[in-house]
């Protein structure tokens, strides 16, 4: 048996942070960063590998952010194992975990927000329109406290992935940001930390999500109208078992607009939102 990596530190301020992160920069040393919200699987380890392929030095949050659940969502019941989730990042790579508590990110007198536009319009804002507002503070913020060379984020959450990289952009954050590839099990669905929750049975139907999203995928790619094709797919994921689905839909790949001619014409992507029970999954493809 090889030899466990050594305990991770964990930085709770912003200070004790900064100060970590100044200390590599004097060593002329680059850094990554990891935003996540914990309860960590092998896909969030992906992003912490890829982050040390990308930088010397790797910082991966955990931290369960109010502001982006409404009152009806899981905040309460998020999974949240600080513990092994230091272990599993430390046996990634991970050199450091910032892991703030609420106080430390929205003191007393908080009252900043961020107005995102443009790829946060539509698909999640319909169903969920408080979400990309909560993201943009937190994920500006915490852009600002580490102030990486680089931050990685997850395709699966391909929406926040450009919102996050539209305003980067917009407010002339230096951080650059970079996507990595869904993480799938061996049945083609994606890993998530809400997977959880599932039973065995659901197990079965959302594994099927996938492969619904891949066939309406190609047929876009043919140039087929999309309407039909986003009905289409929405008909096969309650066919197959969902009791509900918010949306499926085939957008620009850049900026998530629709495509006016309705049929793909340039680089694209196919999102879908559709619920078991009390989970609601959320996956995408490229065209």
């Amino acid at each position: 048996m090889g030899n466990a990596p050594p305990p991770l530190p964990i930085a709770r301020t912003v200070d004790a942070l900064r100060d970590q992160v100044r200390d590599w920069r004097r060593q002329g040393l680059s850094v990554a960063f990891v935003p996540t919200m914990g309860a960590l699987h092998e896909g969030h380890l992906t992003l912490v590998r890829e982050g040390g392929r990308r930088a010397d030095r790797v910082v991966a949050s955990v931290f369960v952010n109010p502001t982006q659940f409404a009152a009806h969502e899981d905040l309460g019941t998020y999974p949240r194992r600080e513990a092994e989730d230091a272990a599993m990042l430390a046996g990634a790579g991970c050199h450091l975990l910032f892991a703030p508590d609420p106080d430390q990110m929205y003191p007393e007198g908080f009252v900043t927000s961020v107005a995102v536009g443009g790829p946060s319009r539509g698909l999640e804002s319909d169903f969920r329109p408080h979400f990309f507002g909560g993201v943009a503070v937190v994920v500006a913020k915490l852009l600002n406290q580490v102030q990486a060379d680089v931050a990685v984020f997850g395709e699966k959450d391909y929406q926040q992935l450009m919102v996050v990289t539209r305003m980067a952009r917009d407010l002339d954050i230096p951080t650059r940001i970079v996507g990595a590839p869904t993480m799938r099990d061996g049945h083609g669905l994606a890993l998530s930390s809400r997977n959880a929750y599932l039973s065995d049975a659901q197990l079965d139907v959302a594994r099927r999500l996938n492969g619904i999203l891949a066939e309406a995928a190609i047929k876009a790619a043919d140039r087929r109208p999309l309407p039909g094709i986003e009905r289409d797919a929405y008909s096969d994921l309650l066919k197959a078992g969902f009791e509900r689905v918010d949306y499926v839909a085939v957008r620009r790949a850049d900026d998530l607009s629709a495509f006016p001619t309705g049929v793909v014409d340039g680089p694209a992507r196919i999102l879908a939102a559709a619920w078991l029970g009390k989970t609601r999954l959320i996956d995408n493809l490229a065209v």
